[in-house]
């Protein structure tokens, strides 16, 4: 009798064949379970073919000068700027100058008609002839009174009326320079006793005509305005700073300004004045500079851009190609594990020579994609959209 050794395999030893019922061993869709982590929307693996459109390394250190843009405009300095107005009340009968012309200091800008020219030489006249009786009388009551006819009071009544008659005179001068009549024509008045009501408006420095305010036929009252001159050799460059950014701004700072009418052209320079007070409406804080203008480049109402530098520190860099935008906020993609990166939220500053200032949300020593972080994203993004 043959003894017939028989060897028996537990159920799930026969994989080949029965792959159910091994009780202490996972099935293969219990295997893919286990296996099948959630997938984070904000990581993605990078694969080879991905590989060729990134760049990754370190976010970088490096010397960065703060720099502020503002928008200006060219503006006259208001410390060259003269209003030429009429001192007398009357009408104009010629204009002798136009908008953007050169004129010298004593040139004159308009001729006025004026009665009340007319009535202040009168009575100027009309002093100087009391005051020549009132001379004469005085010499002939000096003579009466050596003669013996008249009394002391009566030469000292006489005398007492000349004192009068010269302060009238010297009142109606005085009232005539106010007017804008000059010595020599005061002179001339009273040797030639010819009234003139024509007055000559004369520009009060050397400059260009800003405004002509006035027409021919025009009424004008004392003190109006005729025009408006400027030396414009010298001009301001004027910004309106935001409220929150002028806490670092002073005197002094370096600035240097783009005129875009003038292309090619730097203009450098420190800030002149940083206003005290904070306008309420626009929350602007103004500033200026002072920039020579000898060849009259520079005209007023041009507009300006103005780069306020501060001294430089080292700061964290990241390019402007690792940075992506997404919610009203600023990301970049973060190597979480091998070949995994995930978007992550990070604090960024202004832009300097195409890289951002990163103030927080990154360290040093990270890895990050540096260049095609937006074509990484837009992968992500289909992905998720896929469910893969």
């Amino acid at each position: 009798m043959k003894l017939v050794h028989r060897i028996l395999f537990p159920a799930c030893a026969l994989g080949a064949l029965v792959l159910t019922g091994c009780t202490g061993s996972p099935s293969v869709s219990e295997a893919k379970t286990k296996e099948a982590k959630p997938r984070d929307p904000m990581s993605i693996r990078v694969t080879k073919d991905m590989q060729k459109h990134i760049r990754v390394g370190q976010p970088k250190m490096s010397p960065v000068a703060a720099i502020l843009d503002v928008a200006g405009r060219v503006e006259a300095d208001e410390n060259r700027i003269a209003r030429v107005n009429s001192p007398v009340s009357g009408r104009i009968v010629d204009l002798e100058v136009v908008e953007g012309q050169t004129v010298k200091r004593g040139q004159v800008v308009a001729v006025i008609r004026s009665t009340e020219l007319t009535n202040a030489q009168t009575d100027f006249l009309k002093a100087h002839s009391q005051r020549r009786l009132a001379e004469k009388a005085v010499d002939r009551a000096k003579r009466l009174l050596d003669a013996g006819v008249i009394g002391e009071a009566e030469l000292q009544r006489r005398e007492a009326e000349l004192v009068q008659a010269t302060a009238e005179v010297s009142s109606s001068r005085d009232q005539l320079a106010v007017l804008g009549m000059t010595e020599e024509a005061l002179d001339k008045l009273q040797t030639g006793r010819t009234i003139n009501s024509l007055f000559q408006v004369q520009a009060t420095i050397d400059g260009t005509v800003l405004e002509r305010k006035a027409t021919i036929g025009q009424v004008v009252q004392n003190a109006e305005v005729v025009c408006v001159l400027s030396d414009l050799s010298k001009v301001w460059l004027v910004a309106d700073l935001p409220e929150q950014s002028a806490g670092t701004i002073d005197v002094g700072k370096s600035v240097e300004a783009q005129i875009p009418a003038l292309p090619g052209q730097e203009f450098q320079g420190k800030l002149t004045f940083v206003s005290a007070t904070v306008n309420p409406e626009t929350r602007t804080v103004r500033i200026r500079m002072d920039v020579p203008n000898p060849r009259g480049k520079l005209k007023p109402a041009m507009l300006a851009s103005m780069l306020l530098k501060d001294d430089s520190q080292k700061q964290m860099l990241v390019p402007s190609t690792a940075v992506v935008r997404e919610g009203n906020q600023d990301h970049v993609y973060v190597e979480a594990a091998q070949g995994v990166f995930t978007m992550r939220p990070v604090q960024l500053a202004g832009e300097f020579e195409k890289a951002r200032v990163v103030m927080g949300g990154l360290t040093g020593d990270e890895t990050i994609v540096l260049d095609g972080a937006f074509h990484l994203n837009n992968e992500r993004k289909r992905l998720a959209l896929l469910g893969e």
